[in-house]
């Protein structure tokens, strides 16, 4: 990393663990354990231990969901889906394998004016699928999340478990992706729905409708996490939390997020609209 980084960076270099060291062996256990998405030469950021949105498990039920959650605040639910099966369909060889030669549409990971790009998906996981670039603006960075072909791809999305809980008078959507660590998509709103990962870490920030954040539309997450959030007030801070494999993230309509990516990382989203 360029010296004018670390002076960018501050007192935030550890986020940053550049180039985890690993034993031979070590590799192989470690790469089958994240379905082969992981390796060494992938950077990975550090996770924050607190979580300020609320964890509950597989217990809250579905009025509890509708009463406490579904029109007024994100929750992280643990266990509500079984995707071991959706998982083993997921792992890098096995994807690349099945949908290798398929085109995958690419977007820019700014705010606003996507740009998007037709690449094979094989030319993206071994060429396109980088930490991400600290120099580099949100117009330049290619990220794939969501402009997904569901005829090429339905056989995957069949095996896909979604969360129960549903919002009456919605569908659902899928949304796949996959990226490379230190990515994401800065802040923006929507419709209500669910995030869940399916190998690696995925840190959220969210703000209520009613808050709008501080942030660049042309800026990466990891900028804004670097340049911006360090020095926010308490009373600025995100609603904010990582999720991992097994869990789901919930978030209602209009609410403000930004996603940033802390492992190369698989993941699908289910959109209530």
């Amino acid at each position: 990393m360029a010296e004018g980084c670390w002076r960018q960076m501050g007192s935030w270099w550890q986020f940053l663990l550049l180039y985890i060291p690993l034993s031979l062996s070590g590799d192989l256990d470690y790469l089958e354990g994240n379905g082969g998405w992981l390796t060494n030469k992938y950077l990975a950021l550090m996770e924050e231990d607190h979580c300020t949105v609320e964890r509950r498990d597989a217990s809250l039920t579905y009025s509890q969901f509708i009463d406490q959650y579904a029109f007024s605040r994100p929750v992280v639910i643990q266990g509500i889906t079984d995707n071991s099966e959706f998982q083993a369909l997921c792992t890098r060889n096995k994807l690349l394998a099945e949908f290798g030669d398929r085109l995958v549409c690419l977007s820019t990971a700014n705010t606003y004016s996507y740009h998007k790009v037709d690449v094979p998906f094989q030319e993206y996981v071994e060429h396109l699928l980088e930490p991400q670039d600290l120099a580099s603006l949100g117009s330049e960075t290619l990220y794939f999340f969501g402009d997904n072909n569901f005829t090429e791809w339905g056989s995957l999305f069949q095996k896909y478990m979604p969360p129960p809980f549903r919002i009456p008078g919605t569908s659902g959507a899928y949304s796949f992706g996959i990226a490379g660590s230190g990515s994401g998509v800065p802040f923006h709103w929507h419709g209500p729905g669910y995030s869940e990962v399916i190998f690696g870490r995925k840190r959220w920030f969210l703000y209520p409708p009613e808050k709008t954040p501080e942030f660049h539309p042309n800026k990466t997450t990891l900028a804004w996490l670097l340049d911006t959030y360090p020095f926010l007030p308490p009373e600025d801070r995100p609603v904010e939390c990582t999720i991992h494999p097994g869990e789901v993230l919930y978030f209602p309509d209009r609410w403000w997020h930004a996603t940033l990516n802390l492992d190369t990382s698989v993941f699908i989203s289910t959109f209530l609209g």
